[in-house]
């Protein structure tokens, strides 16, 4: 029996991904073969769109140059298109085969390496390929991301020549860093984990990183193969290059993806706006009630409070004290998003009101019970229940229509460099923060977003991660979802709208106690310990 197919293997290999909870970034779990992707515009029978066929892309460049996090990325947005996706990270398979605490050799890199060495790199690159190739030939995959070093150009061709026979397209991948500001920062952020880097200065740190990274892959070759699809993002996405991409639309669609996204640090906010004076109206742009304009102070002080805290508790930690990043602020153009928002202008802060991000539209149902829904749309109702992502209500909106609608602010939330704060409904935060942390359509209509509470999305290598920060001294009045959201899309009769449990997703069957001077509190995504064994990875 191969030694490959494991515990481990089953815990770690891409096709045997366990479902997550919604708070933490589902990416590398395995959808279930009748979900529909939240922005896809239609199916097939075979599941593959665009008229795209099979695509691998290959991932090429040294450790700390964001290959993984790039890759992680782009399975997310070709996810949220409905474009079938997954990672296959030979860093996984490696784990895998060597065992709990085990490593390889120390010539495992090495273009002469020992006959044991060589042996065992070629046993785990054949299982992972036959994993890829097992997944595009029997479970109707349409793009294998291969997320491994690929140092040689001869390996390269070989790579080429081998999809070629498996009628597989492929599209190699390269991140490359020159920039040594920017190589420190990525190995500070996301490889120095590791113990061997405990009790270290971490400029130090990164320094060594890097330099035991030169000495285990001593031969490195950039693309530069003439005959070959590749892209090369130089820097981050400073300067782009691609070569022969013009295989389909697809290929197109990639490439256009990755001119608009990075691999630098930011954290992303989610926030409510106000309550307004005519909450109940979806027409009325009603401007905010004296209790929303001072829930819009106190969520500002939060916000500033917590930035600083967290810039404060990265010294304490031994990190260095870099300032901290511009924020963003982003609002639709309702009335109450923008009041919202208008402390953190007064303050000097960047405010953009952007028109996508109007909340759902409830058409009908807008200003009646509940009640009167059930009774006037009985048919309606019960479409809605067996779907209550891509139903809509007689001249309204789908959770399916506002993600279409609101992809050009995925594009633009992807480009964005500064820290970003949205404030918006939460029909517009449930989307946004299902493509970020990848949940499923079916957990889109049930996020909540408590007003009490600000939601912080940090961009990982390997996952995303979610915070919560809990803003004190509210008006329990100004806690619970707004009449709209009760309503659209309609619950079971006779169930009030459920708030997170401390600890647990972003939707959960139960309501905490409302505390009125509860302090700022965080509450952290447990993700980290589950992917801490992949921060150290050289493939």
């Amino acid at each position: 029996m191969d030694t490959l197919l494991t515990a481990d293997l089953a815990a770690n290999a891409p096709r045997y991904r366990r479902k997550s909870s919604t708070f933490i970034d589902g990416i590398h779990d395995v959808p279930d073969d009748g979900d529909r992707a939240p922005a896809q515009l239609y199916s097939t029978m075979s599941g593959r769109l665009f008229h795209s066929g099979r695509i691998a892309i290959v991932m090429v460049g040294l450790p700390a140059r964001g290959k993984t996090h790039i890759a992680v990325s782009l399975a997310r947005y070709l996810g949220w298109l409905g474009v079938k996706t997954r990672i296959f990270h030979l860093g996984d398979y490696r784990r895998a085969t060597v065992g709990q605490g085990g490593h390889v050799p120390e010539d495992y890199f090495y273009p002469n390496a020992s006959p044991a060495s060589v042996v065992l790199r070629q046993k785990i690159l054949k299982k992972c390929r036959e994993d890829i190739y097992g997944w595009l030939n029997h479970e109707n995959g349409q793009v294998a991301i291969y997320d491994a070093v690929n140092p040689t150009a001869s390996g390269r061709r070989s790579l080429a020549k081998e999809f070629a026979k498996h009628d597989v397209q492929t599209l190699f991948l390269e991140s490359y860093v020159d920039d040594e500001n920017l190589l420190r920062e990525n190995a500070r952020n996301v490889k120095i984990g590791s113990p061997d880097f405990a009790n270290m200065d971490p400029d130090e740190a990164a320094k060594l990183y890097l330099k035991r990274t030169e000495t285990k892959i001593p031969v490195f070759e950039t693309m530069d193969e003439k005959e070959h699809n590749y892209i090369k993002m130089i820097n981050a996405g400073q300067t782009f290059f691609y070569n022969n991409v013009s295989f389909n639309y697809l290929s197109h669609r990639i490439v256009f993806y990755l001119t608009n996204t990075h691999i630098k640090s930011r954290a992303t906010f989610f926030v409510r706006p106000g309550t307004a004076t005519e909450e109940e109206s979806y027409k009325a742009d009603a401007p905010l009630s004296e209790e929303g304009l001072k829930y819009a102070k106190v969520m500002t002080e939060t916000v500033i409070k917590h930035r600083e805290q967290e810039r404060a508790s990265r010294v304490v930690d031994g990190r260095a004290d870099v300032p901290l990043r511009p924020l963003s602020i982003w609002c639709s153009t309702r009335m109450r998003t923008q009041q919202t928002a208008d402390n953190f202008k007064e303050l000097g802060y960047k405010v953009r009101q952007r028109s996508q991000m109007a909340q759902i539209n409830p058409g009908v149902c807008e200003r009646l019970s509940e009640r009167a829904i059930r009774r006037l749309y009985p048919e309606e109702v019960e479409k809605h229940e067996l779907d209550p992502y891509h139903h809509r209500y007689p001249r309204a909106e789908s959770y399916h229509d506002l993600a279409v609608r609101l992809e050009p602010i995925i594009l633009e939330l992807e480009r964005e460099q500064n820290d970003l704060l949205i404030i918006a409904h939460e029909s517009v935060l449930r989307v946004l923060y299902a493509y970020l942390m990848h949940c499923s359509t079916m957990d889109i209509p049930n996020l909540k977003f408590p007003r009490n509470e600000i939601i912080e999305v940090i961009p990982g290598a390997y996952q995303n991660e979610a915070k919560r920060i809990h803003i004190p001294g509210l008006d329990p009045r100004t806690v619970p979802g707004s009449p709209e959201d009760i309503r659209i899309p309609v619950p079971d009769s006779g169930h009030e709208t459920p708030a997170p449990l401390p600890g647990g997703g972003l939707s959960s069957p139960a309501a905490p106690p409302i505390v009125v001077d509860k302090p700022p509190e965080k509450v952290v995504n447990t993700a980290a310990e589950a992917v801490r064994d992949r921060i150290t990875d050289e493939d």
